[in-house]
């Protein structure tokens, strides 16, 4: 007889009799005995059977009725929700090895797969969850302080409260008046696309593992996705104003125009991959350093001094955010070459996205097109300048010298490598053919009143 025995498992097993058997009928039940004994950890035979073991579940039997069973039928009656401990006198490891492969797995275990489950990139997630405290120390030495402690824009304008606020804008006024219709012009684009800025954060919590889903959390990925946003605002705050109290150029349409941007969103490619958002926003911030820096220059050149060092202390801020997400991707190169290979590959033949390109003042559908012709004319920002910038990337990883790859990141590794001098091999060519042909045409653009540049 088998008898009920509960235990701290909360199983019960069913007592039952056994009529008169034949020979065969008893090496049957022999059968089921042995297939038992190979799955619980102690059984005790005295008249009756005593089962300590992890909780299963067995189809009890009718003790009315003749027992006929089979090896398998009595096997598949059994089903075992946990392995109890092996004694190893009587398994093998490899067999207690293939039995645990197909248990439940710990409370730890299934939460990391569960955290795993709920992203598209989990080994990503993973690697730059590792490298937190670099982003913690992003936050403190590359991000300024708040508050009084930093610039902001009204340290650059003039001061309306003071009691000669007159004369200091007529002469901020004065100054203005000297800067160029297609200075103007690239200005002009350069705010707007600072203005489009709520895309911008949005776009960096769609990162895996870089989000702040609560808005106020307090671990380093979204301290920096704050610390980061607060900085890039005052650059579109800063250029508005100029441009606003210059009184050179018809603020409705370029408000329009910031509007449109803002609705119509922008996609850099990162498809919400934390690697390819750190790839793009290493070229991004280096490509708009590059811009401010040369609008200052060309202010400065045309005599206007004020915008001149508007535009420094804009591109002061792009160039320790360009540090900063370059390191995040030093780190990933500690920790996952491979990974980080593939991606840069991508994103360079698919080439990166300007987060402007689907500007529109309501009139003009070509509007960025025909803002970048201007900055490729005047030299702000160049078709040579985005191979420059995948050369600089290139040196800045080492590329070249990299170790330790797959026999297909090498030859990705190679790629990049070269694609520098072929795009820029393309770059002088066609530069150089607009110069000869002198191809270039002003346009006339709403920001100015209709004005050519």
């Amino acid at each position: 007889s088998v008898f009920k025995y509960p235990t701290k498992h909360c199983f019960t097993l069913y007592q039952f009799r056994i009529p008169k058997l034949s020979l065969t009928d008893t090496l049957s039940i022999m059968l089921w005995s042995i297939t038992a004994l190979c799955l619980i950890n102690s059984v005790k035979v005295a008249n009756s059977f005593i089962i300590e073991s992890s909780s299963f579940t067995l189809t009890p039997l009718n003790p009315h009725e003749h027992v006929k069973t089979s090896f398998k039928t009595l096997t598949t009656q059994l089903k075992v929700s946990k392995i109890p401990p092996v004694d190893t006198n009587t398994i093998t490891a490899k067999d207690l090895t293939s039995m645990k492969s197909t248990l439940p797995k710990t409370k730890e275990e299934i939460a990391r797969e569960i955290d795993r489950s709920r992203y598209l990139y989990p080994k990503h997630v993973e690697v730059i969850r590792d490298f937190e405290p670099v982003v913690d120390k992003a936050v403190d030495e590359i991000l300024l302080e708040t508050g009084a402690n930093m610039w902001q824009p009204q340290d650059l304008l003039p001061d309306m409260e003071r009691d000669d606020w007159v004369d200091q804008l007529k002469e901020f006024r004065k100054r203005a008046s000297t800067v160029q219709d297609d200075t103007l012009v690239v200005l002009i684009g350069d705010m707007v696309t600072e203005e489009a800025l709520p895309t911008y954060q949005t776009l960096l919590n769609t990162f895996e593992g870089c989000d702040d889903p609560e808005g106020d959390n307090a671990n380093a990925w979204a301290r920096w996705s704050r610390g980061w946003t607060s900085e890039e605002n005052r650059h579109g705050d800063l250029l508005n104003k100029y441009l606003y109290l210059g009184g050179r150029c018809n603020m409705r349409k370029v408000e329009e125009t910031i509007q449109h941007l803002i609705t119509s969103g922008f996609n850099p490619g990162a498809a919400q991959d934390p690697y390819r958002g750190f790839v793009y926003t290493s070229f991004q911030e280096r490509a708009t350093k590059i811009s401010h820096g040369n609008v200052a220059k060309l202010a400065r050149k045309n005599g206007d001094e004020n915008l001149a060092k508007i535009c420094s202390y804009i591109a002061g801020d792009e160039a320790r955010h360009e540090k900063a997400y370059q390191s995040f991707c030093d780190e990933v190169i500690k920790r996952d070459k491979d990974g980080f290979i593939e991606v840069f590959e991508d994103m360079m033949k698919a080439q990166i996205v300007m987060p402007a390109e689907l500007m529109t003042d309501g009139l003009d559908d070509s509007l960025f097109n025909n803002f970048s012709a201007v900055a490729q004319n005047l030299g702000v920002y160049t078709a040579i300048d985005y191979a420059e910038i995948i050369q600089y990337l290139v040196e800045r990883w080492d590329l070249e010298n990299m170790t330790g790859i797959s026999p297909v990141s090498e030859e990705k590794r190679d790629f990049l490598c070269n694609l520098p001098k072929r795009y820029m091999k393309l770059a002088t060519r066609s530069m150089n053919k607009a110069k000869k042909d002198n191809s270039y045409q002003a346009m006339p653009f709403s920001w100015i009143n209709g004005r050519t540049a």
